[in-house]
């Protein structure tokens, strides 16, 4: 059996490189809104976050998605960002490959 490639996607906020599957993407739309993209589909400039909770709150301070995307992001989205990578985490925990 012919082995598949894996992609590799960069983490926005440590810089290393990780499959897609385990990351989570963001992405910033057409309205220069950032969003998540939960779908990995979603029209726009896309990023890439690893699901480390304790990286989006450093993120926050530092203002790291704000540089990438070149748009103001507002609290609130860190406080999304933060719940969902935290909740998608414990789901890979609990369930391993198949979240």
């Amino acid at each position: 059996m012919k082995k598949r490639k894996i992609p590799m996607r960069r983490d926005l906020l440590s810089g290393e490189m990780f499959p897609k599957k385990t990351l989570v993407r963001i992405v910033r739309q057409a309205d220069q809104t950032v969003a998540i993209d939960p779908t990995g589909k979603a029209q726009g400039r896309g990023a890439y976050v690893a699901l480390d909770p304790a990286a989006v709150k450093q993120a926050q301070g530092k203002h790291v998605i704000e540089k990438a995307f070149d748009v103001k992001v507002d609290p609130s989205f860190y406080d999304e960002l933060f719940a969902y990578v935290d909740h998608q985490k414990a789901r890979q925990e609990l369930f391993g490959d198949k979240a």
